[in-house]
């Protein structure tokens, strides 16, 4: 059985404050590919958000004469690669006070280490992803970290090919593949999260059998800084169940750095795989963030996508830049194009109501929502 070794950041102990190495795992930049499936989900819970968002579906509904497909658009995190790594980098130099070790897990694609690795200051970043793997019913999201260089295209093209046209039986084949090289780490990321709304029990037991068919080549099951304690609980008891150790990733889509963190005493990325995959030790810390609300932590998230960025890399300064849909014709287009600088009126409204979210005022109501605390029991 695999002890969790999970500490509280705002309780400094010798058990973890005497590790010299800070991990930042698992975080999205401008280069990924987000689906808008997450405004019915998230607006459900707050009532005057809820109403505008179902407002604009009917006002969809009536001059379309069909739903709004959310997975028909997708948007942006407002991050560039290069402040990604700064914000994660920042975070464990002056709160943990250690050296920074960060691997960004964009969907899909590994554009933004590839970017990262020309600068000086990227030079050592490792090629990592987070790859989306249809199974069965259902999907799962996989952190692949440090991939050689050498081979980064090929497993890419490898992995992108089986999301495109999956086939179960060459899972195994693939997760071999990259386990291969000794310093790459295999995570399975938010196992529990039902992200296509599969039903949860059902959901559930096609976890456990993705577990039990690969665990060969599953070096960690992932607690998640962007999913609820509750949920995570039972991660633990998946990892104490399989053997299989727990790692940090902060899944990290807006502003706000990383909530879960790693400490070690590696100095390379490659000797912390190494931790984890020989050795199977792993150390966890929780940082001050994921004490608060969940449900005002996405919120806040989105906030960070609705906000203006004049340093965008991509000159994507304000929120519509990064929000693109495709057409009927198949053509993509981003929302500014759309709007041409003049939003709808519906449409201001409603970031205007998401502006509220950044109010002390609003932040202290939305905490007296029930089922938002986030009791940590370790």
């Amino acid at each position: 059985m695999v002890r969790p070794h999970i500490h509280l950041s705002w309780k400094p102990t010798s058990k973890w404050t005497s590790f010299r190495t800070g991990v930042s795992l698992h975080s999205h930049t401008s280069h990924s590919r987000e689906t808008l499936d997450f405004i019915p989900r998230i607006s459900s819970r707050i009532p005057i958000v809820r109403e505008a968002v179902r407002f604009q579906e009917r006002r969809y509904r009536e001059a379309n004469g069909r739903d709004l497909d959310y997975y028909q658009c997708w948007w942006t995190p407002p991050l560039s690669a290069r402040e990604a790594l700064h914000l994660e980098r920042n975070q464990i130099q002056n709160s943990l006070k250690m050296q920074p070790l960060v691997s960004i897990t964009d969907h899909d694609n590994i554009e933004a280490p590839m970017l990262l690795r020309v600068l000086s200051e990227g030079r050592d970043t490792p090629i990592s992803v987070e790859w989306t793997v249809p199974f069965r019913h259902t999907f799962f999201h996989i952190g692949v970290h440090n991939i050689a260089p050498r081979r980064a295209q090929e497993r890419m093209a490898a992995l992108a090919a089986f999301t495109a046209n999956p086939v179960e039986g060459h899972i195994e084949g693939i997760l071999a593949g990259l386990a291969e090289d000794p310093e790459t780490l295999i995570v399975f990321n938010h196992p529990y999260w039902d992200e296509k709304h599969f039903g949860q029990e059902l959901h559930n037991r096609t976890v456990q059998d993705f577990v039990n068919a690969y665990k060969p080549y599953l070096h960690a099951l992932e607690l998640n800084g962007l999913r609820p304690w509750t949920e995570n609980k039972i991660t633990v008891g998946l990892s104490q169940h399989s053997g299989v150790p727990l790692i940090s990733g902060g899944d990290r889509h807006g502003c706000e750095p990383n909530a879960l963190l790693n400490v070690t005493n590696a100095q390379t990325f490659g000797e912390f795989v190494d931790e984890v995959r020989n050795d199977r030790r792993s150390s966890v810390v929780i940082m001050p963030q994921y004490k608060e609300s969940f449900t005002v932590r996405i919120l806040a998230g989105i906030c960070d996508v609705l906000r203006e960025n004049e340093g965008h890399t991509l000159g994507w300064t304000r929120w519509s830049d990064r929000v693109f849909y495709r057409r009927d014709n198949g053509t993509i287009e981003s929302l500014s194009s759309v709007f041409k600088g003049d939003e709808p009126i519906i449409v201001k409204q409603f970031i205007a109501m998401m502006r509220l979210v950044e109010s002390r005022r609003f932040k202290a109501a939305l905490r007296l929502l029930p089922a938002q605390s986030q009791e940590l029991t370790l």
